[in-house]
């Protein structure tokens, strides 16, 4: 890590030293640019670190554009079909880094995050960038004696700049150091910002739910939650208040969207608690004992022993008539529940929203009305799903704008 001089000059100054920053340092080192790495932290890639329980989902096989929220659906396309999965699978195995895929595509190392980060720091040491750690940006002001360039006074030194990266991240996980840095910037230079809200984050039930299925915390199901056109089957797990695991994490990013639209009330999760499952089919067979133990058998057979109980008992009385099954049946595969809230950004895995694509370039990430200035990754209005897809974000806009700077 590298001290810099009072005064310095660069051709590149990027703030964030995340996946993003360190990408686009790499890539604009790798073409000759004399480029500064700024991070506030005492070491870089803390997201990094601890993402994928330290084993780091660093990318995902399916990603598409519809793996991405956005207010402009398109914007994505762009960045991710010049820098693919592939191009960062290359760069892994490059270092000899093992990895497996874990399930539907998301990609960890077989040993340690560790390595992705030591492998960034490697390629950026070999593209000359410098990296100051602990460096506090007071301010950034345009050099209005030209066209592009920049002034950022930092606890150490006033770097000049020509282009100027923002990579600060979102407001997810302030434990580790987030800030609202970069959309207060985006403010500074007039730039329009879509409110930041938790994603990925667990749910909370309301007192009547958590009061029917909290004294379950730690059961978990595979079962289908959805909202509207948009579906994820993946396992949800009951908490002390309310619901996580990945089918709720997903599906949280868009409940939170549509809580956040004007003049709407945000309308209910659907969870399936048995998709694909006739889970009473056997007790309309003819001859056949029809009861609560009956059912409960069944619902056994497809769902934790606990939750299928508590599912049967949340039922209405049955009569146990054909009628009656076929409400059961419905009412297992319609489970809706509004939720109370979310666990906010302390345990969001990321930041929804964010500087507005409508004022950025789908190439290049620069700002169309402040020449020079460039924002990345998460700070902007484009977030993946859960599985590696914000890291292959980071990734090709991180390329997009180092390839352009």
């Amino acid at each position: 890590m590298t001290q810099t001089p009072s005064h310095p000059t660069f051709d590149v100054a990027i703030i964030g030293a995340g996946a993003a920053g360190l990408m686009c340092a790499i890539e604009a080192g790798k073409r000759g640019r004399s480029v500064v790495l700024l991070e506030h932290a005492d070491r870089v890639g803390k997201k990094i670190l601890i993402s994928g329980g330290g084993r780091c989902n660093f990318t995902n096989l399916h990603t598409r554009p519809d793996n991405f929220l956005s207010a402009n659906a398109h914007f994505a396309k762009s960045a991710l079909a010049r820098y693919t999965p592939a191009d960062f699978i290359s760069l892994v195995e490059s270092y000899e880094i093992k990895y497996h895929e874990k399930t539907l595509g998301q990609l960890f190392c077989d040993d340690s995050a560790k390595q992705i980060v030591a492998m960034l720091l490697s390629e950026a040491a070999k593209a000359n960038v410098k990296i100051v750690l602990e460096a506090n940006v007071q301010e950034v002001r345009r050099d209005t004696a030209q066209v592009r360039g920049f002034e950022i006074l930092t606890n150490a030194a006033t770097i000049a700049t020509t282009n100027l990266v923002i990579a600060t991240g979102g407001l997810s996980i302030p434990k580790m150091g987030a800030t609202s840095f970069g959309y207060d910037l985006a403010r500074q230079f007039n730039i329009p910002i879509h409110d930041p809200r938790p994603a990925l984050v667990p749910l909370i039930l309301n007192a009547d739910d958590q009061a029917r299925f909290c004294d379950l915390s730690g059961v978990s199901a595979d079962v289908r939650a959805s909202i509207g056109k948009r579906s994820f089957r993946e396992k949800l797990l009951i908490t002390h208040r309310g619901l996580s695991g990945p089918a709720i994490l997903q599906i949280s990013s868009y409940w939170t969207q549509a809580e956040t639209s004007p003049g709407q009330n945000p309308p209910p999760i659907l969870i399936d608690w048995a998709p694909n499952h006739d889970v009473l089919a056997a007790l309309f067979e003819p001859n056949v004992r029809r009861d609560i133990n009956a059912a409960k058998a069944a619902l056994r057979a497809k769902l934790p022993g606990r939750l299928a109980e508590r599912l049967l008992e949340s039922a209405p009385s049955p009569n146990w008539t054909n009628h009656a099954l076929a409400e059961i049946e419905r009412r297992l595969h319609n489970w809706h529940f509004t939720p109370a809230g979310t666990e906010g950004y302390d345990k969001a895995e990321v930041t929804a929203g964010g500087v507005s694509t409508d004022a950025l370039s789908a190439q290049t990430m620069e700002c169309r009305d402040v020449p020079g200035l460039y924002f990345i990754g998460e700070v902007v209005d484009a977030t993946g799903h859960l599985g590696g897809f914000n890291f292959q974000w980071a990734w090709a806009s991180g390329a997009a704008a180092g390839r352009a700077v």
